[in-house]
């Protein structure tokens, strides 16, 4: 391969030849940092979001989303708060969520559910391996503020927590309860009916504020929509599997009305039901 030389060439036109050379995805990269309440805080990589609260005693972090989101984040709290991450809690094993995580090994204690540590080993997910794990329900403490951790029972995986922070009202809950959105495409690593009674045990739980890890935040009466929308994709396709129906008949009959209007509607309501078929075929044997 040739060299060609770009001695001499107009700064500006060096930067703009860089700018147009520079992979897509990393100009297209949108990082935020926003106040949800109190000492807690949002922040946005792109289409991730995850938490952290800021304590006297240092932060208690949230999912890193990948290794450079993790450093801009690391970059960020330093300038804005001086205080090192002194725990970093993972919500699941996903990668798309838990990478990353080494960034803040040095001066954080990892957490996780006890089944996220084991896939994360065994899937050998690009991040750091949890220091601390539970099984029901931990309390972390710094600085004089808490953060309730839970396992409500299998739904988009088998190892997802919430993250209850009573002070502030609020519950970080990623991806099993996306607010006025379908679930992502045919549910992958889902369990039904599973998911919709972690569904009821989320709505028992005292906050205001719903915190997903992907889209806008929403309330707690947003639980009980989108158990709602479980409820229905779960019972209707049931109903036609026991029917003898086809896949492709009920993609073209089971048309959850009521939730056109919620985003990806017209995406991902035929993969849900794909998904949710998939799912129940799993687990029930028809008659002879």
């Amino acid at each position: 391969m040739r060299s060609v030389r770009l001695w001499g060439l107009p700064a500006i036109f060096l930067a703009a030849l860089a700018l147009a050379a520079a992979p897509v995805a990393a100009q297209d990269v949108k990082r935020a940092i926003t106040q949800i309440s109190g000492d807690l805080y949002r922040f946005q990589n792109k289409f991730h979001f995850s938490v952290f609260l800021v304590t006297p005693d240092g932060i208690i972090a949230t999912d890193p989303i990948n290794a450079d989101a993790a450093k801009w984040l690391g970059a960020e709290l330093d300038k804005r708060f001086g205080k090192p991450v002194k725990y970093l809690i993972l919500s699941h094993d996903h990668a798309d969520h838990s990478s990353g995580g080494e960034v803040f090994a040095d001066t954080a204690v990892v957490v996780a559910h006890a089944n996220a540590k084991r896939t994360i080993l065994g899937e050998k997910r690009p991040t750091a391996v949890p220091n601390v794990t539970f099984t029901d329900r931990m309390t972390v403490e710094l600085g004089g503020k808490r953060v309730e951790l839970a396992y409500v029972g299998r739904n988009h995986s088998d190892n997802m927590i919430v993250m209850h922070f009573p002070d502030e009202r609020a519950l970080f809950a990623v991806d099993f309860i996306p607010v006025k959105t379908l679930p992502f495409r045919d549910l992958p690593d889902g369990y039904l009916p599973d998911w919709i009674d972690s569904l009821k045990r989320v709505e028992a739980m005292d906050f205001d504020i719903l915190v997903p890890g992907h889209g806008a935040l929403g309330t707690k009466s947003d639980v009980a929509a989108f158990r709602g929308y479980m409820e229905a994709l779960y019972g209707e396709v049931l109903a036609a599997a026991r029917a003898g129906k086809t896949v492709g008949q009920m993609k073209a009959e089971i048309t959850l009305d009521a939730y056109q209007d919620w985003g990806q509607y017209a995406a991902w309501r035929a993969l849900n039901i794909e998904g949710a078929y998939a799912r129940i075929q799993l687990h029930r044997r028809g008659n002879p």
